[in-house]
């Protein structure tokens, strides 16, 4: 087994720097950090990451080690991994397969070169890992996994229904301090400094359509509606598409807002949100970015299709020529945007997800053995443990209930 396979491992110390920078501002995983090297909760344990490399993840990583646990990491993304920090946790030992702009090859067999660990927990994000494992059948081992995302907690829901799922598996991404804050908070920012980053554009005055209304689409519409767009919301759920409407959204099917967006951003986790049929519709210069975790939202097939011309006008943009006339704009190759052409989302935030992922995996390691194969809920007490750490670390107390509330709120027979 390689010991890693990054870029360049001299860009260790640049990127050393920068996961301390990142790890100041996460105080949850510190605080667990520095429990979890005085109890050793994961002596023995062996866990395969498939994440995005990032500096965050990487304070997730020091933390797993520090409770005891062999590492190996993976990236969740072609285009997600920051070189750097690959370079530095492969020079502190921890087994680090990834490099920015992997071809699909590579990808997997990087993928498949941190499963080698023989892992017995997964930290996925995405589900790649878990279904690699599932595919090779190489699932005896593996006490549980653990699930960052949306759009792979779709994916083992779906097997679990199947009775496809071997091992039992936490949905990291649905803890309420994961998904009401990472996923609104981190996704609306992030993914507007993607686009920015890589085009520069003003947002304020122009329409921007996102697609989906859960977590992820709310926060982006929220930080676009905050720098003066017209946002419309493309939505498939009544009652997502109704919230949007009262939040102050024009709400419309993508068939008639391709006509009048100037800038696209898919946050769905579903396949061909924007296709060929809106693509024809689409006026001069609009701009098409992904956010959501696959690069299936915006059907590229039909886009390479449609064009006459297609040329990189810089890096994370390239420029579709229409028979017509046209020009259309693909970010990052229609990839996670947050991501390939920023750093994805704030420490602060991930402070809270990779708190919950820390406690999960010790969860799975103490309980696995009750634990049928199914896909669970974070447990209520990690969550509200992460949310208190939290509010300590920003040094906000709380209100506390007193005897008499308490027994109000359990009784049946004290009314008016």
């Amino acid at each position: 087994m390689k010991d890693y396979i990054v870029k360049d491992i001299n860009l260790a110390e640049e990127g050393g720097k920068r996961i301390g920078w990142a790890g100041g501002r996460m105080p949850v995983l510190g605080q667990i950090r520095a429990r979890y090297e005085r109890e050793k909760p994961l002596e023995d344990i062996n866990i395969a990451a498939c994440l995005h490399v990032t500096v965050e993840t990487a304070n997730l990583m020091l933390t797993l080690r520090a409770g005891g646990a062999e590492i190996a990491l993976t990236a969740a993304n072609p285009l997600s991994t920051q070189d750097d920090v690959a370079a530095a946790l492969a020079s502190v030992g921890i087994k680090t397969y990834a490099f920015r702009e992997e071809n699909e090859e590579e990808y997997y067999n990087c993928l498949h070169d941190a499963l080698d660990i023989n892992p017995s927990v997964l930290l996925d994000d995405g589900g790649d890992a878990i279904t690699a494992v599932h595919a090779a059948g190489k699932t005896e081992a593996i006490k549980g996994a653990c699930e960052e995302t949306t759009t792979g907690v779709i994916r083992h829901r779906a097997r679990a229904r199947d009775n496809k799922l071997a091992f039992p598996l936490i949905a990291v991404n649905d803890a309420e301090t994961k998904m009401m804050f990472d996923n609104r908070y981190g996704t609306g920012q992030s993914t507007i400094h993607g686009i920015m980053n890589a085009t520069n554009i003003l947002l304020a005055g122009r329409v921007v359509v996102v697609a989906g209304y859960g977590w992820c689409g709310r926060g982006v519409a929220l930080r676009a509606k905050g720098l003066g767009s017209n946002v419309i919301v493309v939505e498939v759920n009544p009652r997502k598409a109704l919230e949007a409407v009262m939040d102050g959204y024009r709400v419309m099917p993508m068939r008639e807002a391709a006509k009048i967006g100037d800038l696209f951003i898919t946050a769905t986790g579903d396949t061909s949100v924007i296709r060929g049929e809106h693509i024809e519709l689409m006026k001069e210069g609009a701009i098409l970015a992904n956010t959501g975790h696959f690069n299936v939202e915006i059907d590229v097939n039909d886009l390479e299709e449609l064009a006459v011309e297609k040329k990189e006008i810089k890096e994370n943009v390239v420029e579709y020529r229409m028979k017509d006339g046209r020009k259309l704009y693909l970010l990052s190759e229609g990839r996670i945007v947050n991501l390939a052409a920023a750093y994805g989302h704030p420490p602060e935030v991930m402070d809270m997800s990779f708190a919950n992922q820390a406690l999960c995996v010790r969860y799975i390691v103490e309980n696995h053995e009750t634990l049928r194969n199914e896909v669970y809920s974070v447990p209520k007490h990690i969550d509200e443990e992460v949310a208190r750490l939290k509010l300590k670390s920003l040094g906000v107390e709380v209100e506390e209930l007193t005897a008499e509330q308490e027994k109000y709120l359990s009784s049946w027979d004290l009314g008016t």
